[in-house]
């Protein structure tokens, strides 16, 4: 017993202080327990078989998705379209959403699907996402406590309670308290949040430009335009090589798509591929082209090409990037159409920046000099090896990083019926699907059906750092519970406070129950304390029922520590947060919540 005292009191030392990282932390403590013999490999090694972390790995994967089709940026503008410019209206706005969710799904899934939303939204504004990831997860948990579903402890004591033959609880039994718990969350949240969370992010900001800053730059919204096909047009079954457009008419074929759907079902695919001089045009093709806007017009009403009122270029499978010439580069002096690098590398050549000018027109023609920075557009891997093939140019940016950061639109619908899907699983009990077995599917689906580029960019997803953390603390439970730790503090509280009546029990479960979830599972807790609670009210002669409310309160309601909770865990490394921050934002915000509970939860729930 001593030695797991000792080895708990070191681990949260260490968390404290925030060396080494939390996860290595964890695995020493996992570590000592299994080398003195407290646990065994099997009971060690449980936690990363539970439900609960494979379920975090596939809400990763799901949320991952959510951002990568562009959902989560869709969502953020509605959010933002309703707040304005107001920094405490999208605060208000991410509390009330998540708790909303929050009442009908885990506070686990909720976090996983609401993460992203706030990350894009963080961005979109040019705000640190610091300031809302851990609100978010509070907000969760207390979403959590609106209906008898929301988090396992409430059912924990429903549990209880029929276990002794009384009543359970109705599915709305737990609203007055949730709404409760959301009117102090946000009172006390709002300003700690504001003093504590809006800081600076610890990692410097990348300096390279994204793919739409550099639309923005080169204007190249202004000078390409998109044309589909007919069926009867003239280019049909003719070759880039025959069509000859540079030479006939100064005009560039920058890409030719493929829609498979052309009217926004469920299941479309967009297929892009640069214009190889042997590539025959087909019925339904849609051409994006460069040059100026008169000779534009006037090929595309000879040809019968039909204008499409999206010319804006797209990056699923071609990308745009910036190379610098250098002084000894066999391009000076050459012009783009002598330059060969449409023919050798697969590229296009979207504009120059010369000094502070932007050039876009007569590209062919122009003369290349040492320092013209050009703006190149391939499939990015093409753009990432021609890095590779001379030292004549210098490539800035990493086209593999950026490729990861574009958003496959067109698959966003499918993203969000796979989500709908694996939510009504989750929510419905009539769906015989249990939810560990919904999110896995879910996000083996979000996988297979293309929504991400591909497996590694899932598995690039899922923070590791959070899952370890979490698989390695929960056999802590075991550990406390095995050697008698859990058992003497529990019954001492019940010695000591039973006889000052139970107004003072009452604040004492819940204070106790709440100190063990900030280092056990919330469940484990309510477990453990649900009992003892009935076993209070019962020497006592009261009703259990406020007491029951404190067990699941005390465990849901933990917010000074990053493992007490997995949505606290979640966000960890998203928002950059270290122990310290949990303490100063979660620990008021505790103290509060219980002291509040204290005093509303006989007014709710009479002795």
């Amino acid at each position: 017993m001593t030695l797991t005292i000792l080895i708990l009191v070191l681990t949260v030392s260490l968390f404290v202080w925030g060396r080494p990282r939390a996860d290595i932390t964890a695995l020493c403590a996992l570590a000592l327990l299994l080398l003195s013999g407290i646990l065994t490999p099997a009971e060690a090694l449980a936690g990363f078989s539970n439900q609960v972390v494979i379920m975090m790995a596939g809400l990763f994967v799901v949320g991952g998705a959510i951002l990568q089709t562009g959902l989560a940026k869709a969502a953020s503008q509605r959010i933002m379209h309703v707040a304005g410019h107001s920094t405490t209206a999208m605060f208000l706005l991410v509390v009330l959403v998540t708790a909303a969710i929050g009442a009908f799904v885990s506070n686990t899934g909720t976090v996983a699907l609401m993460m992203p939303i706030v990350v894009s939204m963080a961005a979109q504004t040019g705000r640190n996402a610091s300031g809302l990831l851990m609100p978010l997860a509070f907000a969760s948990s207390m979403g959590g406590m609106l209906t008898l579903i929301g988090t396992p402890p409430n059912l924990v004591i429903d549990e209880a309670l029929r276990n002794q033959g009384m009543p359970g609880l109705s599915f709305f039994s737990f609203l007055p308290v949730g709404l409760i718990c959301l009117a102090v969350g946000i009172l006390v949240m709002l300003p700690l949040s504001r003093i504590f969370l809006n800081k600076k992010a610890r990692d410097k900001a990348s300096q390279e430009k994204t793919t739409e800053q550099l639309v923005d730059e080169y204007k190249l919204a202004g000078n390409i335009y998109a044309f589909r096909v007919d069926a009867r047009s003239s280019v049909v079954g003719r070759t880039v090589r025959q069509l000859n457009l540079r030479a006939r008419h100064g005009i560039s074929i920058i890409e030719i798509r493929q829609d498979s759907s052309r009217h926004g079902k469920l299941l479309r695919n967009i297929t892009q591929s640069m214009p190889i001089q042997d590539q025959k045009m087909h019925g339904g093709d849609i051409l994006y082209l460069q040059g100026s806007e008169e000779e534009v017009r006037q090929f595309a009403s000879a040809a019968s090409l039909h204008p499409l009122s999206h010319s804006g270029l797209d990056f699923y499978d071609i990308g745009i990037a910036e190379i610098v010439v250098m002084p000894e580069s066999r391009l000076v002096g050459l012009t783009l159409r002598d330059s060969q690098l449409r023919e050798q590398y697969q590229i296009n050549v979207l504009g120059i920046r010369r000094s502070h000018a932007y050039i876009s027109d007569s590209l062919p023609e122009l003369r290349l000099r040492a320092g013209d920075t050009l703006l190149i557009q391939g499939l990015w891997s093409n753009l990432e090896k021609i890095d590779q093939e001379e030292n004549g140019w210098v490539l800035l940016g990493k086209p593999r990083e950026m490729a990861e950061k574009v958003t496959i639109g067109y698959r966003a619908p499918l993203a969000a019926f796979i989500m709908v899907l694996m939510v009504a699983a989750m929510v419905f009990d009539f769906i015989p699907v249990h939810p560990v077995t919904a999110v896995m599917v879910a996000g083996l689906m979000m996988v297979v059906t293309g929504c991400f580029r591909s497996v590694d960019a899932a598995y690039k997803t899922i923070n590791w750092e959070s899952l370890v953390l979490i698989a390695a603390m929960m056999p802590m439970a075991t550990a406390l519970e095995k050697t008698g730790v859990s058992a003497i503090v529990s019954h001492s509280l019940v010695t000591v406070l039973g006889s000052l009546g139970p107004t003072a029990l009452l604040c004492g479960v819940y204070f106790t129950t709440s100190l063990l979830t900030m280092f056990i599972s919330n469940t484990a807790t309510a477990v453990l304390m649900a009992p003892i609670a009935m076993r209070a009210a019962s020497e006592l002669a009261v009703s259990p029922l406020p007491f029951l409310f404190a067990v699941t309160l005390g465990a849901s309601m933990c917010f000074a520590s990053p493992f007490s909770t997995p949505p606290n865990a979640l966000v960890m490394q998203a928002g950059g947060y270290t122990f310290a921050d949990y303490a100063k934002v979660g620990l008021p915000l505790q103290l509060a919540m219980g002291v509040v509970m204290t005093l509303v939860l006989p007014w709710l729930f009479p002795f």
